[in-house]
């Protein structure tokens, strides 16, 4: 398993990375109505720290499964994302 380290930088990167894409998407669509895709980006900031929060719990059983798990919830969420920025 990788470490608590690793999966937070990645989770980071990946996130960041989907950020700067919708950046660039509103830059080069700049006529465009900037509401949804200034949604996508708060609703990304939420699910970055609702998974440092899943990230940083103690307070679970099994935690390599508990971790397992949430690394598997933030490639669903993140895919989602992407699918999100796809349809702007």
């Amino acid at each position: 398993m990788a470490s608590i380290r690793d999966l937070k930088n990645d989770l980071n990167n990946t996130y960041g990375e989907v950020i700067d894409a919708v950046l660039v998407h509103q830059q080069v669509n700049n006529k465009e109505d900037k509401a949804e895709s200034e949604q996508l980006i708060d609703d990304i900031i939420d699910s970055f720290d609702h998974f440092i929060s899943e990230i940083n719990r103690k307070d679970v059983d099994h935690r390599a499964k508990h971790l397992k798990a949430v690394k598997s919830d933030i490639e669903t969420k993140l895919n989602a994302f992407i699918e999100r920025l796809n349809k702007l």
